[in-house]
């Protein structure tokens, strides 16, 4: 499955942005290069999460277990171009799965480890996924058994592969598989017959946007190894690095913010999952990390509890990357002046949107708050070579016109080779980019600095709730809802939460006479089997929804009722 159309190759491959390199092609390159260096590292409480002890691997290690993996999902019918799904958290088999299912010329689409049953059938049968790899159990979730049970109502899924203690009858027993002795020879010769190219698509990951259905987001080695590099200049990566990694590997934040960038310089990748704060600063001390990621929230969180920080060593941090919401100046300043930390300032998606602030680019905390550099603008040169390959502009949302003066809002376009080539077929997804090729993003700048050297954002154009780093599309939520009978009309908006950035509030209309409580909505929800981040865990009742003119719900108010002082409704 090719991604790009030819002469987009060729535009690029001229400009020296896309190359002959490949995902497997970094691999290979650092074991080439320190096969004996330490490579990455399992979260500590891998035990309590799967069953299975954590361990460390070094280059050639991981090597050597990527081609067992590789074989053996070879000898279960896994050929170039099958779609294979992978739902682990953050571990070392969920880099072990990825890189073996890409050597052999497979496509993975990554689930995260919050999706149940509606959203894995949903998003297998429009992948034709083929195969399966997942745990026994994540957490307290027979999670090996549920998937076995799908493959009923996935009628391209022919087996189901699972690490772990225990596997149910008609799983794959992958930690027996693997200590056997696998056919190397049969290995080399399908690889060496393999036909590789940067155009093939290596990737599907989902996006939630304000549609029902999600929208599946194909990427090859050439785009992910392009907007990779925005995430390697932005730290100043060197293999000397120790990457923390607590975003799933399921999207933009975990794969180009951090298994790419590893794979590309070749440090250290210590994984983390779930978040859980003492464990997150206690790797961060033990494994003497020097970057990793964190939700804004959580952040200005930590600056305002010194009795959190003053217990911990974080004397090994140099950066921390920070976004998918306003940041605010003050916590920015904070970190720089009280722990010597800078933080970037990231705006993306998985579409590949890069937008960047760092401290070489922009060493004023406050600007690199609230600004992102203005890529193309007169006159100015940026530090991340990605810079010099996008093109932005701001667009008039009514009547189409590009806008070029400072404090105008209109929505952002971009293009460039870090761009995924259009959604996956059969998502009904609307043609994203417009007549000359910039992707629309549905997201409200306006250009700012004294220079019209930097864009500020305005506003989400989507209703997109972003909890923890995961996407819920309200309209998904609302339509699950339509069928409960005690409900006669609901919205979902986000509401702010110190440590998840936004959790998930109901307003609910009551049918006429009816009650109706939280526990009944969620439990509601759950008998549909959806992910548990989706769930609402506020609910607040309201006589009607405000609506304007034209009868579409009004969410800002809704959420300015959720903010301190809003006018309450009756819960």
């Amino acid at each position: 499955m090719k991604c790009h159309p030819a002469e987009r190759v060729a535009e690029y491959r001229a400009k020296g942005c896309w190359t002959e390199e490949t995902v497997d092609g970094l691999l290979r390159a650092q074991i080439a290069r320190r096969p004996h260096a330490p490579a990455i590292v399992d979260p500590p409480n891998k035990k309590d999460l799967l069953g299975l002890s954590p361990f460390r691997l070094t280059w050639a290690e991981l090597d050597e277990r990527v081609d067992r993996l590789a074989a053996v999902l070879g000898a279960y019918g896994v050929r170039q171009g099958d779609v294979v799904a992978v739902q682990l958290p953050n571990s070392v088999e969920i880099v072990e799965a990825s890189l073996a299912i890409i050597r052999l010329g497979a496509i993975v689409t990554p689930f995260p480890v919050q999706y149940r049953e509606y959203e894995l059938i949903q998003l297998g049968r429009l992948a034709k996924v083929t195969a399966f790899v997942t745990a026994t159990r994540i957490g307290d979730r027979a999670n090996a058994e549920a998937v076995r049970a799908l493959r009923a109502e996935i009628p391209t899924l022919r087996t189901v592969l699972a690490v772990g203690p225990g596997a149910p009858e008609g799983v794959v027993a992958l930690d027996e598989v693997l200590e056997r002795p696998y056919n190397a020879a049969a290995l080399r010769a399908y690889l060496d017959g393999l036909a590789v190219d940067p155009n093939d698509c290596v990737t599907i990951c989902w996006t939630s946007g304000t549609e029902d259905t999600p929208k599946g987001v194909p990427r090859c080695s050439y785009d992910w190894l392009a907007i990779c590099w925005a995430c390697v200049d932005a730290p100043r990566l060197t293999e000397n690095d120790v990457l923390l990694n607590p975003f799933p590997m399921a999207n933009m934040a975990g794969i180009a913010g951090m298994f790419l960038p590893w794979l590309r310089v070749g440090c250290v990748l210590a994984q983390h999952h779930p978040f859980d704060l003492p464990t997150f600063l206690a790797q961060v001390a033990e494994e003497r990390v020097t970057y990793t990621v964190a939700p804004p929230a959580l952040l200005s969180m930590l600056l305002a509890r010194e009795d959190i920080l003053g217990r911990a060593d974080i004397s090994s941090l140099r950066l921390i990357g920070s976004g998918s919401m306003p940041l605010s100046p003050a916590m920015v300043a904070g970190w720089q002046e009280r722990h010597g930390i800078g933080i970037i300032n990231f705006f993306g998606s998985n579409e590949g949107v890069a937008l960047l602030s760092d401290p070489v680019n922009i060493p004023d905390p406050a600007e690199r708050a609230r600004y992102f550099p203005r890529y193309g603008a007169e006159g100015i040169r940026w530090a991340s070579r990605i810079a010099d390959w996008m093109s932005v502009r701001l667009v008039d949302p009514t009547s189409g016109e590009e806008i070029a003066e400072p404090g105008r809002p209109g929505e952002l376009a971009i293009k460039g080779p870090t761009l995924f080539a259009g959604y996956l077929a059969g998502t009904g997804a609307a043609e994203p980019f417009d007549a000359d090729g910039y992707l629309r993003t549905g997201d409200v700048f306006e250009i700012a600095g004294d220079r019209a050297q930097y864009l500020r954002y305005v506003d989400r154009a989507k209703d997109l709730i972003i909890r923890g780093g995961m996407n819920i599309a309200p309209a998904e939520v609302e339509g699950l809802l339509s069928g409960h009978p005690r409900i006669a009309e609901c919205a979902v908006v986000g509401y702010p939460d110190e440590v998840l950035g936004e959790r998930c509030c109901l307003f609910a209309v009551p049918t006429p006479e009816a009650s109706l409580g939280l526990d009944e909505v969620v439990a509601y929800l759950r008998e549909q089997r959806i992910a548990p981040y989706k769930l609402p865990e506020r609910l607040e009742i309201v006589d009607a929804l405000p609506r304007n003119p034209l009868g579409k719900v009004v969410k800002h108010e809704l959420r300015d009722r959720l903010a301190p002082g809003g006018s309450p409704s009756r819960s």
